[in-house]
């Protein structure tokens, strides 16, 4: 749901935490009260529920905040030290699987392009696969309900790393980014060509209209690279992060624009045909400039650098295995304890 100003509300506690975040956050700032900032956080910081969830809220009020929240939170420093435990948890746990599933072999400044290319090559489970062969059409609908929480925020983490870079890489970056927001024309942001796709599917096309209904593993997906562009400590981590997200885009943006095809949707797809366009460069550009350029004026950065990019291959093959194995078994993939009025009949046909 959204408020008055187009901003979402808040969304539904999922437990402890999330419930006294949403109480504290209808009060005025500085008044956090000291329960909160000592309570434990109960389930997995990263592809948990409620952790994920409060780490989300705190975050979105770097966006466009909640509906009745009152903009100073954002800078409230009680409330910072409360994200700031949220935060190291979740960078811990996030480390501990990409060292889990890559190691801990160093990886120096000249080996970074050749792993990351390593990383967008190998095999995984891919949901644009599936919806290119035997995808339905609400199938698709549940995944771009999911996808709505990055997309409809399309480029804006990303851009927070252009003022902490410089010469080559901050002009690469400054390309991409020059595509992703429509080369300044409104109807061409990806952001808006996203809101097309889910009018043509028939979906609510607000800005957080569907937060309820998204799984910790969806959130992961937007957490990780909030918390990239947030600091300026992580400035390699992002572009890694971005770097990968460019060379991994033009296969599976073209199985979605033959799914849509297949389903008669033809005014969903100018969305995914804008990557398929834009991206056969922006991957060129993002490995041998933005990349390339940061590893040349710093070095220092390219562990960092692989770090955001086999991040992003964990959060993302958590969320392509999550999404398969409900569909495998003739499930929704969203969130069952709550419903929407606009997705609950297409949810049952997920499910039949």
């Amino acid at each position: 749901m959204l408020g008055s100003y187009g901003t979402p509300t808040m969304p539904r506690a999922r437990g402890p935490l999330t419930d006294a975040l949403n109480a504290a956050l209808q009060r005025a700032p500085g008044t956090l009260p000291a329960s909160l900032r000592r309570l434990k956080f109960a389930d997995d910081p990263l592809f948990g529920d409620d952790t994920p969830l409060a780490l989300y809220m705190l975050y979105e009020l770097h966006y466009r905040g909640f509906d009745g929240v009152d903009d100073d939170w954002e800078w409230d420093v009680d409330l910072h030290r409360l994200r700031t435990r949220l935060q190291r948890a979740f960078l811990a746990r996030t480390q501990d699987v990409v060292e889990q599933r890559f190691g801990r072999a160093p990886v120096a400044a000249p080996g970074v392009a050749d792993e990351l290319r390593a990383i967008a090559t190998a095999d995984g489970p891919s949901v644009s696969a599936f919806m290119a062969s035997e995808g339905t059409l609400q199938h698709m609908r549940e995944f771009a309900v999911h996808r709505s929480a990055y997309q409809l925020k399309e480029a804006d983490p990303h851009t927070w790393a252009i003022p902490r870079l410089a010469g080559r890489s901050k002009a690469a970056l400054v390309r991409i980014q020059t595509d992703e927001y429509g080369n300044g024309r409104e109807p061409l942001l990806h952001s808006t060509l996203f809101a097309d796709t889910m009018r043509a599917l028939r979906l609510d096309d607000r800005y957080g209209a569907y937060l309820d209904l998204l799984p910790g593993f969806t959130l992961a997906t937007v957490n990780l690279v909030t918390m990239f562009g947030l600091h300026r400590r992580w400035r390699g981590a992002l572009i890694g992060h971005l770097a990968l997200f460019e060379m991994c885009s033009v296969t599976p943006m073209s199985r979605y624009v033959e799914a849509l095809e297949r389903f008669g949707i033809h005014a969903a797809v100018p969305f995914y045909d804008a990557h398929v366009s834009a991206d056969q460069w922006h991957q060129v550009i993002a490995l041998d400039d933005m990349v390339g350029g940061l590893v040349a004026s710093e070095p220092q950065l390219a562990a960092d650098i692989v770090f955001g990019a086999r991040a992003l291959d964990i959060v993302e093959r958590t969320f392509a295995r999550e999404l398969l194995d409900a569909w495998s078994h003739g499930e929704s993939s969203l969130r069952a304890a709550t419903t929407h009025p606009g997705l609950a009949p297409q949810r049952a046909a997920v499910r039949s």
